[in-house]
């Protein structure tokens, strides 16, 4: 079984849902505490075994690919203060992997997206984890599906089960358990528009692994939902002819497609965070006294 050391992160999006900082800002560069949320979500790819890992952003997004190059200036100043700590921490970002970038001209859906990473591939499985979800545990989100895939040789999706009032909001998949956490996905829906349509309330969330051919499909895959070409219908063809896995993987996931989530991120890792967890936590106490 080949080994996955490829990653995708698509971080083309205009992240609409968090208006309006993300006019001028990248929503991938919000911060968490005291890192951007997109990097959190390279330290999980490096921390499941990932070498390489293609960032795909579009017009705007520059503030992205500077934030994982060497800054010249800010080391020699920091250098110069005798700033160990925090020039050890800034040259570790960029030297975490091999990030390259790579732009979606046209915002033409999270399936169009993927497609431009076909060469990056090069004909090999590749994990790809979605640039509005950050996920923390003991045990990386994707690295569960890595070593799924390693036993069952096909795709790979990671799941959870949503709420019955959003079934519209995602997408809905058919499945059987295996055992445990893992269970057999025979046919995938994005987005249904009726509860008739919901296949089950178990949705695709943030992290994927796809074998080669997933590009063979995308190129032939009509716009779906929103008139875009949409992952998931290339993803169902592979579900109902040799299938797929899906693993309800164990963690903590953080929507930062939305302001609440954004918010809960910071509450929650911040109060796990050395450097504010102390002060933090006597603040929500003195906070929540007072609220009614």
């Amino acid at each position: 079984m080949k080994k996955i050391t490829k990653a995708v992160i698509p971080a083309a999006g205009l992240g609409t849902r968090v208006l309006p900082i993300t006019k001028s800002l990248p929503k991938e560069m919000l911060p968490i505490v005291d890192k951007p949320c997109i990097e959190y979500i390279v330290e999980e790819a490096v921390a499941a075994g990932i070498t390489d890992i293609l960032i795909i952003t579009n017009r705007g997004k520059g503030v992205i690919e500077d934030h994982f190059d060497y800054s010249p200036e800010l080391e020699a100043s920091l250098a110069k203060s005798k700033k160990e700590a925090e020039l050890k921490t800034v040259r570790a970002i960029s030297d975490m992997a091999n990030v390259t970038f790579i732009r979606q001209k046209e915002t033409l859906g999270l399936g169009h997206a993927v497609l431009r990473a076909k060469a990056f591939a090069g004909g090999e499985p590749f994990a790809v984890l979605f640039g509005d979800g950050v996920i923390t545990g003991k045990v990386p989100a994707i690295k569960q599906l890595i070593d799924v895939y390693g036993e069952f040789g096909e795709g790979v999706v990671g799941i959870q089960k949503v709420p019955a009032e959003d079934f519209s909001k995602y997408g809905s998949l058919k499945v059987e358990n295996i055992r445990d956490n893992i269970f057999k996905c025979t046919d995938m829906r994005e987005k249904p528009k009726t509860i008739e349509e919901v296949l089950s309330l178990y949705s695709i969330i943030d992290r994927v692994v796809l074998p080669a051919r997933i590009f063979e499909i995308l190129e032939r895959t009509k716009p779906g939902v929103g008139g875009e070409i949409q992952l998931t219908d290339a993803m169902r063809e592979i579900a109902i002819t040799t299938g797929m896995t899906a693993v309800e993987f164990v963690g903590t996931r953080y929507d930062l497609g939305n302001k609440f989530g954004f918010l809960q991120a910071n509450i929650e890792l911040g109060l796990q965070h050395p450097d504010t967890a102390d002060q933090l936590k006597d603040y929500i106490k003195t906070l929540a006294a007072g609220l009614v």
